[in-house]
């Protein structure tokens, strides 16, 4: 693939989101770690120095392919959550609500990915420009979730801010725990007995947001 110098700002988007598409297949392929600017621009059909006059650096591309990801992954849900009767109890609710979120964020192994490096990898070698425009855009996509799990759960009020904000954090830990190193599966079949230290991280997860949840209603005084 070829490119004629973008001269247009909508030149420039459609670059742009070239770049992020194919950023987003090679995920399909490989994990974040392995994703590298040389490798992308090849694909893209560019050169590194090019692939930078749209992004400043690997880490700001796939920012945005988190931000793309997660905002796709809340437009899924949505007709999940709002399925769950409000007729049930609250703890009928939370279980309904954890499962959805737990199952629906393990068919989404690159979103998992990507949230998981995002603290450690994806924020640095950025600007602050670029972390500005992301961090407002995550507290928009938070608040999104945050009002869909108020309407499972009423009861939990202003609470959901802050479960949305460490259920995702939660699943970037738990999931990093998803791919072990091949040492790690090695050492668990010389020794069985640390197989107790294995994570299920879908039962982990939605366990996590069920204690959570509980938790949260049963400190602020509500009824399950």
């Amino acid at each position: 693939m070829g490119f004629q110098r973008a001269r247009t700002r909508e030149q420039r988007e459609v670059r742009r989101q070239t770049i992020v598409d194919t950023a987003a297949a090679m995920l399909t392929e490989m994990p974040v770690a392995e994703l590298s600017l040389n490798d992308l621009s090849r694909r893209v059909g560019l050169a590194k120095s090019n692939v930078l006059r749209y992004f400043e650096s690997r880490e700001e591309i796939l920012l945005e392919l988190l931000d793309r990801g997660f905002r796709e992954w809340l437009s899924e849900i949505e007709g999940e959550l709002s399925a769950i009767g409000s007729h049930l109890s609250a703890d009928e609710r939370i279980d309904r609500l954890a499962a959805v979120l737990s199952r629906s964020l393990q068919e989404h192994t690159v979103l998992c990915d990507l949230v998981s490096a995002q603290a450690g990898v994806l924020e640095h070698n950025v600007s602050v420009e670029v972390v500005v425009r992301y961090k407002r855009s995550t507290r928009d996509n938070l608040g999104i979730l945050a009002e869909r799990i108020r309407r499972v759960v009423p009861e939990l009020g202003e609470s959901s801010w802050a479960i949305c904000l460490m259920g995702v954090a939660l699943a970037g830990g738990l999931y990093a725990h998803a791919r072990p190193s091949a040492s790690t599966v090695a050492a668990y079949s010389v020794d069985p007995s640390l197989a107790v230290l294995r994570i299920d991280v879908g039962a982990a997860f939605e366990q996590t947001l069920v204690t959570l949840m509980s938790g949260v209603l049963y400190r602020s005084g509500g009824s399950m």
